[in-house]
């Protein structure tokens, strides 16, 4: 550990702390950054690519094929540690017939809920356990509206490490929160929402010596970071116009920037993308605070779509300067606008949680606004799985959603067990 080639600095008063000492957040509170020197970094489009041929499990992995800008080990110890299990490498859909309805033709979705535990979060779970290791951790633990403690919960039974997990009590789908419970986390249902389970698992991480996994952890926004770069080497290293993602904790559009600015500095990238994070109407602090050029100020978060539901995002700061690094712009959605859109994504057959979809429904509207232009190339992203949430859904295509209009509903038909009344229904 001593050798380690990075270190960590703060986001707000620039502070330096060893790569490998125990800290989430620097002595003044603000976040950390992993910083590597890449001036000896010698990455290529070439070994890059070269790896998706080999069958060597970093190589395979969406994540480690990208290892010398994650956590530059060294092959050897990386292959002893690494605690992977197939993440990233995930599906880029030619998305055109979603874009015709939504004004951009040129449409592409990178589909992050296809990971192996169905949600982006497996990226910087993989780093974040496997740093873990190199710590000496037996426990690890995290807050979450339910695809961190799914993700948190299978690395750390693949990696023998004990889980610990809050989450709101009531607030949590059953296709996340089942999860967490098969893969042997313990779990506890807190009174309060996402931001309570965050203050108090922060001080259970630090007082009982667990180490803690949300995004706060920068190691996770290392791993994140791979989404960017599958999304280039994906598109045969041509770079969109946009990348377009959900905003709720915000650790996603961070790695997202941080990692596409590590691509140009190495020249495997010639030029940078525009970037837009889409939050939801009732969780929006990052909208509320870029729209006004204020620092955020947390917001009761209310909103259908869990994975973003959080009114206190612990990555604002970095969120923000990735932003603005990319020329990016942040929009909000309502959750009827999140839900129809996510009928429109699931009905051509690719399929997402509500979060996830938020994503379109943001394209559709910097589109009408004319932020987006009809002819420009966007990368969408969905974060997780359909089935992630799947009440959500039933209850959507039921008319049954409180609040919600379902402008594009897909109702079950009642019949008899009669041949003529199936015909019937059939040729209508």
């Amino acid at each position: 550990m001593d050798g380690v080639s990075w270190h960590l600095a703060c986001v707000r008063c620039g502070e330096n702390y060893p790569g490998l000492e125990l800290r989430y957040r620097c002595d003044c509170s603000g976040t950390l950054d992993v910083i590597q020197d890449l001036s000896k970094c010698e990455l290529t489009r070439e070994i890059l690519d070269s790896r998706m041929a080999s069958k060597n499990p970093l190589d395979r992995s969406g994540v480690w094929r990208f290892r010398e800008l994650i956590l530059p080990l060294g092959d050897e110890e990386l292959e002893k540690i690494a605690a992977a299990r197939g993440e990233g490498t995930t599906n880029l859909y030619d998305a055109s017939t979603i874009g015709t309805e939504v004004g951009v033709e040129n449409l592409w979705l990178k589909h992050e809920g296809e990971n192996p535990t169905g949600s982006f979060k497996d990226r910087g779970m993989t780093v974040g356990i496997t740093v873990a290791k190199l710590l000496g951790m037996s426990a690890v633990a995290c807050a979450s509206t339910g695809n961190t403690s799914a993700s948190m919960a299978s690395y750390a039974a693949i990696s023998s490490m004990d889980g610990l997990i809050f989450i709101p009590e009531g607030k949590i789908a059953f296709g996340k929160l089942s999860q967490a419970l098969a893969y042997g986390a313990k779990t506890i249902q807190i009174e309060g929402d996402f931001d309570d389970a965050m203050a108090l698992v922060q001080e259970i991480c630090d007082s009982e010596g667990i180490y803690l996994l949300n995004s706060i952890n920068p190691f996770r926004i290392e791993g994140q970071k791979a989404i960017g770069y599958e999304i280039m080497q994906d598109l045969d290293w041509q770079v969109p116009d946009w990348i377009v993602l959900p905003g709720g904790n915000l650790g996603n559009n961070t790695a997202v920037a941080k990692g596409l600015l590590e691509l140009l500095e190495i020249g495997v990238i010639d030029r940078l993308p525009r970037i837009a994070v889409v939050q939801a109407a009732g969780a929006n602090p990052l909208y509320t605070a870029w729209s006004k050029g204020t620092d955020i100020q947390s917001v009761k978060a209310e909103t259908i779509a869990t994975a973003i539901k959080i009114g206190n995002p612990v990555s604002w700061r970095k969120s923000m300067r990735g932003i603005t690094a990319l020329d990016g712009v942040v929009t909000e959605v309502t959750d009827n606008q999140i839900m129809d859109a996510k009928a429109l994504v699931d009905s051509v057959g690719i399929g997402a949680e509500p979060a996830s979809c938020a994503t379109v429904a943001g394209i559709k509207r910097l589109v009408a606004e004319g932020v987006i232009g009809p002819d420009e190339k966007v990368v969408g992203m969905l974060t997780g799985n359909l089935l992630k949430d799947p009440d959500i859904v039933v209850n959507y295509h039921m008319s049954e959603l409180e609040g919600i209009e379902s402008h594009r509903a897909n109702a079950p038909i009642s019949a008899s067990a009669n041949i003529d009344d199936i015909r019937r229904i059939i040729r209508q």
